[in-house]
């Protein structure tokens, strides 16, 4: 798969620094041998993503850490891939499971500012990003699980689309879609395309004319996410999840996964520099830079 342009420069500058620590173990566990306590679990972090793998079970949570909305911006992006290509290659590491350490959101989606007033070569490189994280994402060989705790509109349901499972709060305050259609933006083709494939046609056709975001309980009734919990049972659902899947041979499930997806990820791949090209015509037309412009300035009065 094409890397991002500059990536392993960035992954020299990233800051990736691995620790070999654990949290503090409190209650129960905190009363059992030690020998139980010194499971190993490595973390590694930079600006916008903390990663900690737990070697005994092959699971790792990569934490979304940038606030105030962890908005998928080129940096998130770039940190985002190189986190998870490091997993990738990490023989200790057979599942995923996505989330947020920012209260209530999981992800806000694309920075609105990387395409705004910006150069065609920047929005060329923004753009080539996305896919990137979309195309590691939605191919990866590991168990993806997204442990949605906040709303996730637009790039951030893109994210949770993209996973082999969702697990969501309960909470009908938190809501999920592909919302580009509310800025006067048109969905891609492959955005679209992993749509379909979660909710099937109908309900993808009807949510992206009207860019509807769905509180979490009808996000549920139509399958965009696959369970609702209680917010302080969400970690231990998706950690529970993640072993069920596991618990199959790992060639097997991993050639199911790729025969479900080739189509779709060969499509992106087949027309990558013409989609690059469609993004930069479209972001560049006066008319979507005024719309931007404008929900730009509604977001600065919402938080005066």
């Amino acid at each position: 798969m094409a890397a991002v342009p500059g990536l392993a420069r960035r992954i020299a500058r990233s800051g990736v620094l691995p620790l070999c620590s654990r949290p503090p173990v409190w209650g129960r566990a905190a009363r059992q041998p030690p020998s139980l306590l010194l499971t190993p679990c490595r973390t590694f972090s930079n600006n916008k993503i903390l990663v900690e793998l737990d070697e005994s079970s092959g699971v790792a949570t990569m934490k979304f850490k940038s606030p105030p909305v962890n908005s998928l911006s080129l940096e998130f992006l770039t940190e985002f891939c190189i986190s998870l290509e490091k997993l990738e290659n990490d023989r200790a590491c057979r599942g995923v499971i996505f989330t947020s350490a920012v209260p209530r959101i999981f992800s806000s989606g694309l920075d609105i500012t990387e395409m705004c007033g910006k150069s065609t070569e920047h929005y060329a490189e923004f753009w080539r990003a996305v896919q990137e994280m979309w195309l590691r994402l939605y191919g990866s060989n590991m168990v993806t699980v997204a442990a949605v705790n906040g709303s996730s509109p637009a790039g951030g349901c893109l994210i949770a689309l993209s996973c082999d499972y969702r697990i969501m709060v309960e909470n009908p305050k938190f809501s999920i879609g592909l919302n580009e259609a509310q800025l006067g933006i048109v969905a891609p083709f492959w955005f679209k395309d992993t749509f379909v494939n979660v909710v099937g046609h109908r309900v993808a056709e009807r949510s992206l004319q009207l860019g509807s975001l769905l509180p979490a309980p009808e996000a549920h009734k139509v399958g965009l996410v696959d369970e609702l919990v209680p917010e302080e049972k969400l970690q231990e659902k998706a950690v529970a999840v993640v072993a069920q899947w596991l618990a199959l041979p790992d060639h097997a499930r991993q050639l199911t996964k790729s025969m479900m997806r080739k189509a779709v990820l060969d499509r992106l791949v087949a027309h990558r520099e013409e989609d690059i090209q469609n993004f930069i015509s479209f972001i560049s037309k006066e008319s979507i830079q005024k719309s931007l412009r404008m929900y730009m300035e509604m977001l600065k009065k919402k938080k005066s």
